[in-house]
């Protein structure tokens, strides 16, 4: 079927199917598979697009609200200082910064609303990536039958980033990083409060209300871009408008969502090595950049090599292109 033909199917499920509602993020996983029919422990996608073409930034709404903040626990704050000074000695080079919270996610009429709280990395280091980390699922789920209720599920972004000769960018870890050194991934990140917030992020805390949702939405889709040019010191003019794929879940932390987009860029393979090794801003955070060719990614996880290199965010993002894009060339 063409590419066109299948645009057409999805207008018309948009059009039969007006509302989906993703109330309760561990309630809606749908199970991934790798290439042998088994389940792959590592990754659950959350939502996709039903168009192949992606979702683009017109389509996509952001609510901020202190409603959608992680639930606070007793006695929780002590442990969360506790695990982060202990990653702290472990990566002293680590920062703690606000970040989104991904509380739900709304599809109606064709747009996909994000419902976000606040959390920062402190809280993700102290809850998704703590020890006790099952343990608070386990509490969100008797409390609230919402197992994340007590997690800070910082959102994140990541990108598959094809080139003019139809390569895709994936970037070896640097050891020194605070999650999953040395594996594979994609160029990301996360999408900024402060980016939002301007100067009254320098008036004290974030509050809800500083953050309205169309520049939250522009963060959003900006942020990926500005990972691209960070990691891979790729001139932003070189690269496209992001069009979403869907939300990937990693659940080594506890089924931390990420944002998974697609981005085209006008330089080659080449041209791309050429500017990784000049190196951009977060140079550091890697230390090799690798190519892959579109039918190698579309045949990636069934072939496992390389598969098993990947982080679990790099393995969201490949599943999501494969699903979503494809039936494309």
């Amino acid at each position: 079927m063409s590419c066109m033909c299948f645009v057409l199917k999805s207008i018309l499920l948009a059009a039969m199917h007006t509302c989906a509602v993703f109330e309760e993020l561990a309630s809606v996983r749908p199970v991934s598979f790798n290439g042998q029919g088994e389940m792959d422990p590592e990754i659950s996608l959350l939502f996709q697009s039903s168009s192949p073409a992606g979702i683009p930034e017109a389509q996509v709404r952001a609510e901020v609200s202190p409603v959608y903040d992680q639930r606070p626990l007793p006695g929780d704050r002590a442990q969360i200082e506790t695990a982060w000074l202990s990653r702290l000695q472990r990566n002293p080079w680590l920062f703690d910064g606000p970040k989104f919270r991904l509380h739900s996610i709304e599809l109606h009429g064709g747009v996909l609303t994000f419902r976000l709280g606040l959390t920062c990395y402190k809280d993700f280091v102290g809850t998704n990536l703590a020890e006790a980390a099952g343990q608070l699922q386990q509490r969100g789920r008797d409390d609230w039958g919402n197992s994340q209720a007590y997690l800070a599920e910082p959102l994140g972004v990541g990108a598959m980033v094809r080139t003019a000769d139809n390569q895709f960018v994936f970037l070896r870890r640097s050891l020194r990083v605070g999650e999953a050194p040395g594996k594979i991934d994609v160029p990301g990140g996360h999408p900024e409060p402060e980016a939002v917030a301007g100067d009254a992020s320098s008036e004290g805390p974030l509050r809800h209300h500083d953050l309205p949702g169309e520049l939250v939405v522009k963060e959003l889709f900006l942020s990926v871009l500005r990972e691209i040019q960070d990691e891979v010191n790729l001139p932003l003019a070189t690269l496209s408008s992001p069009v979403l794929l869907g939300i990937a879940r990693n659940e080594t932390s506890a089924g931390r969502s990420s944002a998974e987009f697609y981005v085209r860029c006008t330089l080659t393979s080449e041209q791309v090595k050429h500017n990784y090794a000049i190196g951009g801003p977060e140079a550091q955070e890697s230390t090799s950049i690798i190519f892959v060719s579109r039918a190698d990614v579309l045949s990636m996880e069934q072939s496992g090599e390389l598969w098993k290199e990947l982080c679990p965010s790099a393995k969201g993002a490949v599943k999501l292109y494969t699903a979503v894009m494809g039936g494309c060339q």
